[in-house]
């Protein structure tokens, strides 16, 4: 297929003509990352190119979105030192500060 006959790659923002409102920066791991209105967390971390952000409890395995609905819990974060955040469920607002989350989300309590 040539230029001519393909289809023009589109993004579902070019087929609505939407275009963001609010944009902002947004914390991750010492890193500022752009966010626009409207995203969840991992929508930003993933815009970034970061596919994960969670080790597991047992065997510090890397995790990130599986799911994107909420039902799996792999995306989970630490918002603004709340740990176990859903990642693709949180919107993204100005000035949070989004941390990997190793193991539980509370390793200042472990016994």
């Amino acid at each position: 297929m040539n230029e001519a006959t393909s289809p023009r790659r589109r993004s579902p923002r070019d087929l609505v003509g939407g275009a963001p409102t609010d944009t902002w920066t947004l914390g991750f791991d010492g890193r500022e990352l752009p966010a626009q209105a409207g995203q969840s967390i991992a929508a930003v971390l993933w815009s970034a190119g970061i596919l994960a952000w969670r080790t597991t409890r047992e065997n510090a395995a890397p995790r990130g979105a599986f799911c994107g609905i909420g039902s799996c819990y792999d995306c989970l974060v630490t918002v603004n030192d709340r740990p176990n955040q859903r990642a693709c469920l949180v919107p993204a607002r100005p000035g949070d500060r989004v941390t990997t989350q190793e193991g539980t989300g509370h390793a200042d309590l472990a016994v």
